[in-house]
Parts: structure tokens; C-alpha cells; sequence
């Protein structure tokens, strides 16, 4: 388990033995599970936002992308 982002938006975490990634939108409280390619796509596009990034709204905009994807609630222990 690798903690890839953590930021006022987005917490993202790399399950790299299960070509999985978790991804919570901390704004909602929701969030998904992307395995496979779907995960490997997802990483892309998160590095790419992050490399180019000046603020906070071009992480919110990725994640619109992929909002009706986000439906099971964080559950923060």
C-alpha cells in the first residue's frame, strides 16, 4: 500500500500487488476502487494533473470526470 496524493481534495492510494488504486473525494466523503486498466488509466491522468497543477480546481476537475464512479462511503476509523 503506497499513499500516492493526499490533498484537501483527493486521498489516493496505490495497491500495487492488486493493480488496484483507491481513490476518495474528501470533499463527498465517497469513494471508488479502480482495478486494472482502469487503475493503471487513472494513475496517468492523476500524474499528468499533478505535474501541470497550479491549484486546487485542477484536481477537482479529474475527479469530475470520474464522479458518478465515486459511490461508497469513506469511512474514516
Amino acid at each position: 500500500m503506497n499513499v500516492v496524493l493526499n490533498n484537501p481534495v483527493l486521498y489516493v492510494v496505490d495497491y500495487p500487488g492488486f493493480d488496484a488504486v483507491e481513490v476518495i473525494d474528501k470533499r463527498r466523503g465517497v469513494g471508488t476502487l479502480f482495478r486494472d486498466e482502469a487503475a493503471v488509466r487513472f494513475k496517468r491522468e492523476l500524474r499528468d494533473v499533478a505535474e501541470s497543477a497550479t491549484e486546487m480546481d485542477d484536481f477537482e476537475s479529474l475527479i469530475a470526470d470520474y464522479g458518478s464512479l465515486f459511490n461508497q462511503p469513506a469511512v474514516y476509523h
